[in-house]
């Protein structure tokens, strides 16, 4: 019976991760077509739709997890910002290669701006509920905590939320017998919490990493605070 349950369950997950899929690969593919629609010479064509092509791939990648240390938010305001300036400088190239285009090509970059000037409209939209969401105060990913030296070992982790912060701690030890001084020493870290802002762009938060010994035991801290 708990299995029967349980199918559903993985299906709408599923699916929905099929939605956002392809929702990401046709926020990706948008200026492409756009230029697509738009280009009037082989040349410009190609530079241009070659640059577009490979912003879009590398969005897919960072949306897919492929590419790591790139925020998906920031890299989708990034790109939905960028994508349009890009073109925009390709008509302009284009322009001064081949001068002023025909009443067709003009209607055709006309519906193209329209496109583009939605596409810009709803990432700035998203972005800013992109920005609003990430103001309070999370566990920190897996991803944020530090990578351990040869040697030493995660011996436990634990995850816990205050008023204003939430926190990632794992206990380290080693395999060589190294004292609590000597892990320390090999975490090769500042002293006290070193703070930077956990993305680029749309998520300030600060996102903090120290050192500590704690019950006789070495701590690796992670915590992730509110904007506030």
């Amino acid at each position: 019976m708990q299995s029967a349950l349980a199918l559903p369950s993985a299906v709408s997950l599923s699916t929905g991760s099929l939605t956002w899929s392809l929702l990401g690969l046709l926020f990706a593919a948008v200026p492409v077509l756009a230029w697509a629609r738009t280009a009037r010479t082989r040349k410009v064509g190609t530079a241009v739709g070659a640059v577009l092509a490979v912003a879009g791939g590398l969005l897919v990648a960072v949306q897919h997890g492929w590419v790591t240390g790139i925020p998906r938010a920031d890299a989708h305001l990034l790109l939905g910002v960028t994508a349009p300036l890009v073109i925009w400088c390709g008509v302009r190239w284009e322009r001064a290669r081949r001068g002023p285009a025909s009443e067709e090509w003009e209607r055709r970059r006309s519906r193209s701006a329209g496109v583009l000037g939605a596409y810009v409209g709803l990432t700035v939209i998203g972005s800013l509920v992109a920005f609003l969401l990430a103001g309070g105060a999370d566990v920190p990913p897996k991803g944020a905590v530090p990578a351990l030296p040869p040697g030493l070992v995660a011996l436990a982790e634990d995850t816990s939320c205050g008023s204003s912060s939430c926190a990632r701690t794992m206990t380290v030890g080693s395999r060589d017998g190294l004292t609590n001084a000597e892990i320390i020493r090999a975490l090769d870290r500042p002293a006290g919490w070193t703070c930077r802002a956990n993305g680029w762009l749309l998520d300030r938060r600060k996102l903090c990493v120290n050192v500590a010994e704690a019950n006789g035991k070495v701590q690796l801290n992670v915590s992730l605070s509110d904007l506030v």
